[in-house]
């Protein structure tokens, strides 16, 4: 890599230095190793810098002067390898004779990004040196990212698609038993309002009855999802299985969807007329 890599790429150093051009004007061989690379030898990133580290136990002895934050490369539902970091003029002049490389990789940090003349500035600049180079391969990082994430973006959205028809079937389930309730108890409701029941105690009587469902329903939704996070958690990145935040404001929506659903219903029950409820049966 080049000096000011990890700046463009917005990679953070846990430990040390960056890699510079001294570095390449010297040929010092130092090196730059990923977190998970310190961690896995040296438990602490910290205690990583001023180590040493080789390829092979013929290759020279690298320092390794910096630690930077993991980087998945391979998609965010695989965990990041451990990586070193050269500079990559350095790693050339080490070997023997001429060396050609017939490709190389930039990475551009502009404010200019969703510019449409960006990428022409950018092949002006390529040809400026050499017009025979050609510039392909050109992507910005959040189209990186969206192509690493197409399957697990799929997956969500088919997980959205059956919870939403879930919770459309459950609305209308909810529904149809506080009517049908309402409706076997037509003689009671009629009782009870000729006694002198308001219509809010007749309508909090059917509203109490879908709550409990619903309640019981809602925790073991909750308790069936803690005990698949193990297998979410792969499709889960920078996101904690266990957001009790987000457990606690899907119970909430999930209330608030089943109290309408139950008030409906309800409300129908306690509008009903007493004489036209007690002559139900007859």
């Amino acid at each position: 890599i080049g000096p000011g890599y990890f700046g463009a790429m917005g990679n953070r150093l846990v430990a040390g230095r960056d890699l510079d051009w001294n570095d390449a004007y010297t040929k010092a061989p130092v090196v730059v190793v990923s977190e998970g690379f310190a961690r896995e030898y040296w438990k602490d990133p910290a205690l990583a810098v001023g180590r040493r580290v080789r390829n092979t136990p013929k290759s020279p002895w690298l320092t390794i002067v910096g630690v930077a934050g993991d980087v998945r490369d391979d998609g965010v539902t695989k965990a990041a390898p451990t990586i070193i970091y050269w500079p990559v003029v350095v790693q050339d002049l080490r070997q023997p004779g001429p060396q050609v490389r017939r490709n190389m990789g930039y990475a551009i940090r502009s404010e200019r990004s969703e510019s449409p003349t960006l990428l022409k500035e950018v092949q002006a600049a390529v040809w400026a040196v050499n017009p025979s180079l050609p510039v392909a391969g050109v992507q910005t990082l959040e189209e990186i990212q969206s192509d690493s994430m197409a399957q697990t973006s799929f997956a969500l959205v088919m997980l959205s698609i059956a919870a939403g028809v879930a919770l459309l079937l459950g609305v209308v389930g909810i529904y149809g038993v506080i009517a049908y309730i309402a409706a076997q108890r037509t003689r009671e409701i009629g009782i009870r309002m000729a006694l002198g029941a308001a219509q809010r105690d007749v309508s909090s009587l059917f509203l109490r009855h879908g709550l409990v469902l619903s309640a019981i329903g809602i925790a073991i939704g909750l308790a069936g999802a803690a005990g698949l996070t193990r297998l979410m958690a792969s499709m889960l990145f920078g996101v904690n299985p266990l957001d009790w935040v987000t457990y606690a404001a899907v119970a909430a929506g999930l209330g608030a969807t089943a109290l309408l659903a139950s008030y409906l219903p309800a409300a129908r029950a306690a509008r009903m007329d007493p004489s036209e409820a007690l002559r139900a049966d007859i």
